[in-house]
């Protein structure tokens, strides 16, 4: 085996410029399959961050009550159904029991108690819809980062005061410290002062959210107990479905993952995810041609040297050796200089979560350098093994003699 390396090594050596070029073919392959490892990566992180980052990744509620067949008589003239009441509120008696459980779970970042419901937004004459959520207090930011997208204002809450999106305050020309008048669709109105407007990118939130206390939202929905249901966020939000139904079943409750509101973005994602395979795929197939080739000219280019070690001696598994440990090289030396210049050019990029609107979405952790080394040395191995078979076959007499 060392000897099969130190001829190896002296075939690459020899000719400088042709192994250079082939290393470096192989280095830009691989740089190719880094790069669209972190591209693509980085951009599915960047459209779920965008799409989910302000969103819960686990809703729990109270399952909801369907018409159920009470009674069913032999000769079905009457049925007993128990129908849903019509604008009946789903309402968590207990959520103080398993409040504590839930916060102390491992992986949950954050747990939010919500009091929802609709109302309107009174401004003089001006009406407009919104979506009124209660918080507690010191939660206003715990799932969608309200803090970090104030426009004007601060994310305080107390129980006179309100945090609407900036697009309905500019439809309807209210201001930070001006006061409005929410009614709720229970009928109950009253008089808040706008402490913060927001913008998060999102136009249901921005045109038609505002958040309260839970005090303000018990007086407004006149829910003197309870609450409506509680999101929660994860430190790894790829994992909502598990901790969905661990959820489920420790609470006896209807916990919801973000995933099933999003089908969509989840088909767009994998096949976005297939798509930069594919083209992985080629960069790989590129590798595995130019390396083949280089080696197969090598083969017929040392055709006598070739012939003068198996007439002293040399077997065919050494000749084969000696091939297959050139294409390691190569393989290993490419795909190295490869993943180096990657990760370096890739480096300096802004991490998802950073990048600036309309940036450039890489994730130069995603690159993949590992795996792209090893695959490029494996394809690089099998690329050999064709040369190295040619150059085993090669007659030690017709060689010599011609």
């Amino acid at each position: 085996m060392i000897y099969c390396f130190k001829f190896a090594w002296r075939y690459l050596t020899s000719s400088k410029l042709q192994t250079g070029l082939l290393v470096l073919g192989v280095a830009v392959g691989v740089f190719v399959f880094v790069f669209i490892s972190a591209l693509i990566g980085g951009l599915g992180s960047f459209l779920v961050d965008r799409t989910v980052g302000d969103i819960s990744h686990v809703t729990v509620e109270t399952p909801r009550l369907d018409p159920v067949l009470l009674m069913a008589p032999a000769d079905g003239s009457i049925q007993a159904v128990y129908q849903r009441e019509v604008g009946q509120r789903e309402i968590l008696r207990t959520a103080d029991a398993f409040l504590p459980s839930l916060e102390t779970l491992v992986g949950v970042k954050a747990v939010s108690p919500q009091i929802i419901g609709n109302g309107f937004v009174i401004r003089g004459q001006s009406r407009a819809p919104v979506a009124v959520t209660g918080v507690e207090s010191q939660k206003v930011s715990a799932i969608a980062d309200i803090a970090s997208n104030l426009r004007s204002g601060e994310a305080r809450l107390t129980n006179s005061t309100v945090i609407i999106g900036v697009r309905m305050a500019d439809d309807l020309g209210i201001g930070v410290g001006q006061i409005i008048n929410l009614q709720s669709d229970r009928g109950v109105e009253r008089s808040l002062v706008v402490t913060g407007l927001f913008s998060l990118g999102v136009e249901a939130l921005d045109a038609r959210a505002a958040f309260v206390s839970l005090a303000a939202a018990r007086s407004l929905f006149d829910l003197e107990q309870g609450i409506n249901r509680i999101e929660i966020k994860l430190d790894d939000l790829e994992a909502a479905d598990d901790y969905a139904q661990r959820i489920a079943a420790m609470t006896g409750l209807k916990a919801t993952s973000w995933t099933e509101g999003n089908a969509q973005l989840i088909e767009g994602l994998s096949a976005q995810a297939n798509s930069g395979d594919l083209i992985k795929a080629f960069a790989l197939v590129t590798i595995v041609i130019g390396v083949a080739s280089a080696l197969l000219l090598s083969t017929y280019r040392r055709r006598p040297e070739i012939g003068i070690m198996r007439a002293m001696g040399a077997s065919r598994a050494f000749v084969v050796g000696v091939f297959v440990i050139q294409g390691t090289l190569i393989g290993v030396i490419g795909g190295v200089a490869g993943a180096i210049i990657g990760y370096l050019v890739l480096s300096p990029f802004p991490l998802p979560e950073n990048a600036p609107p309309g940036g450039f979405p890489i994730d130069a952790r995603q690159g993949a350098y590992a795996v792209a080394v090893v695959l490029t040395t494996i394809g690089a191995i099998f690329a050999s093994i064709l040369p190295a078979r040619a150059a085993a076959r090669v007659d030690p007499v017709e060689v010599i003699g011609s």
